[in-house]
């Protein structure tokens, strides 16, 4: 069962270390675990390998950690939309490894299931397939990836209940199922936490032994990362 915490902040106490590995859920600022991200930029660790699908923007989603310079490294698949990474980036101050969305999901997947290595046709010929090895299957060129594990898995569900057990709404049901499963310690913030029986079982999208820490989360806002005005 999973254990309860009151706020984020509680939830992260004795599990953070400087150089750790962090998985960060959530597509944009769908699903992302914006409490616990919060918490982490106010305990101050640093030296991260940040695994995400995206940087953010400035101020949401993984952006503000970037911007506190507490991230080493940064492995995502969009790196679009945030200003502040290209700067640090381009000024030498954060690494950045860059993974097709497809094969990101998949390492992380694999990296739940204790798969090490898989092989995919996407990045064949490209500089994502620089320094890695190749093989041939039925007459086409693989390449061939490796897992992603993290020491901490950050993720955000719709609804919880205290032994873990996750329900996921819409887009926010992407980067942070898969992710569950591949941290070493799994904290889940939710918008709502209940009581065990409370959820119907048919509708759990991530078991509760993958979760360590759970917690409710207040106040959630929805967020619009880029917004346009069209001239009429």
């Amino acid at each position: 069962m999973a254990m309860r915490y009151s706020d984020a902040a509680s939830a992260l106490d004795g599990v953070l270390f400087d150089g750790m590995t962090v998985m960060a859920g959530g597509f944009g600022m769908a699903g992302s675990p914006e409490k616990l991200l919060a918490a982490l930029v106010a305990s101050g660790v640093t030296g991260l390998t940040l695994i995400a699908n995206s940087c953010g923007t400035e101020t949401t989603g993984v952006g503000p950690l970037i911007a506190n310079g507490q991230v080493k490294k940064l492995i995502a698949s969009y790196v679009g939309g945030n200003a502040q990474f290209e700067k640090l980036y381009h000024g030498g101050r954060i690494d950045l490894e860059l993974s097709p969305q497809g094969t990101l999901a998949e390492r992380i997947r694999a990296g739940g299931a204790g798969i090490p290595a898989f092989y995919t046709p996407t990045g064949v010929g490209t500089v994502v397939a620089e320094g890695k090895p190749v093989a041939e299957f039925d007459g086409r060129t693989y390449l061939r990836e490796t897992w992603l594990k993290a020491d901490l898995a950050l993720i955000r569900a719709h609804r919880g209940d205290t032994a873990g057990n996750l329900v996921f709404r819409k887009t926010a049901r992407n980067f942070n199922p898969p992710m569950a499963t591949a941290g070493a310690c799994t904290i889940a913030e939710v918008e709502e936490l209940v009581e065990p029986g409370a959820l119907d079982v048919e509708m759990i999208h991530t078991p509760g032994i993958y979760v360590d820490r759970i917690f409710q989360g207040e106040n959630y806002s929805t967020v619009v990362e880029i917004r346009t005005v069209r001239n009429r």
